[in-house]
């Protein structure tokens, strides 16, 4: 296939009918039928994650029967980032109530990350705030 026949089926322009590319790779007749295996080195990453506690869950509800997510990760002790905004405005503020319900019961703290977004923490969980100030009190990239 020519480049500027290539050009045009990656325009959507034609149509892209050079399909012996997609065979090239695979050979016929080689597949064991033997389930994928996974890389070992992603199981012991997040075992290692999951041992030291370095886990956070993000979830993005799309109604509130969602929630029983969000409250089994952060029960746990998982970190958990709401993002809800892919919710009407009611059922988003039920979730946040009862966000607010499971940190006052474990404990934890909520923050708001953004419009719609809040971070869940922990009990245990310490959050470090990057304000930009802070960094300059400290004469970090001072230019004066």
């Amino acid at each position: 296939m020519g480049s500027v026949r290539k050009a045009s089926a990656w325009l959507g322009l034609v149509d892209d009918n050079d399909d012996e590319r997609y065979y090239d790779d695979y050979s016929e007749g080689t597949d064991s039928g033997d389930a994928w295996v996974t890389d070992p080195r992603v199981k012991v990453a997040s075992d290692t994650a999951e041992e030291k506690g370095r886990r956070i869950g993000t979830v993005t509800p799309d109604s509130f029967r969602d929630a029983r997510v969000i409250g089994e990760l952060f029960r746990e002790g998982v970190p958990v980032i709401m993002n809800l905004t892919a919710m009407e405005a009611a059922d988003a503020k039920r979730v946040v109530d009862f966000a607010a319900g499971l940190i006052f019961g474990l404990r934890g703290s909520i923050e708001r990350v953004s419009t719609r977004v809040f971070l869940l923490t922990p009990a245990h969980t310490e959050i470090v705030n990057g304000d930009p100030a802070a960094h300059r009190a400290d004469g970090f990239f001072n230019q004066s």
